[in-house]
């Protein structure tokens, strides 16, 4: 496993995510998922990055760095997943530890993520990282 994350900047490396995005994100076929990512990191500021272990990616987080009113500046995690295979061994915690430094050193006032009611293993994660539960994310399907 690499001691630092990488990031994922091309459309090669998003590439190479994708089997952990796909995980989170079963919807989205490898062309729709590396085509939104490039939209979403010109015109958001989203950011992928990502854990190998034996020459394959085996976890990943895509966040942005926003203001809010609510919040103030704010480090926003998008998605944070491990392969499968690759669970209980440190990865996804990893990628938390390293969002949390990053947020601090990029003057960020919080630290914000939505996880799914149903992922208690992740819930486990983000409790165990001192996240509180804050509040219920409310959603309408509009198409």
């Amino acid at each position: 496993m690499t001691a630092q994350p990488e990031s994922a900047d091309s459309p090669a490396a998003l590439r190479a995510c994708y089997p952990v995005i796909q995980e989170l994100r079963p919807h989205l076929s490898e062309e729709a998922f590396v085509a939104q990512a490039q939209r979403q990191q010109a015109r958001h500021g989203y950011r992928l990055i990502y854990l190998e272990d034996g020459g394959r990616v085996v976890a990943a987080a895509g966040y942005r760095i926003a203001e809010f009113l609510a919040w103030g500046k704010a480090l926003y995690i998008d998605d944070l997943a491990t392969l499968s295979t690759a669970r209980k061994q440190g990865h996804a915690g990893q990628l938390l530890d390293w969002l949390i430094a990053q947020a601090r050193a990029e003057g960020c006032d919080q630290l914000h993520l939505d996880s799914g009611v149903q992922r208690y293993d992740a819930h486990r994660l983000y409790l165990g990282r001192r996240l509180r539960i804050t509040s219920h994310h409310f959603a309408i399907e509009l198409g």
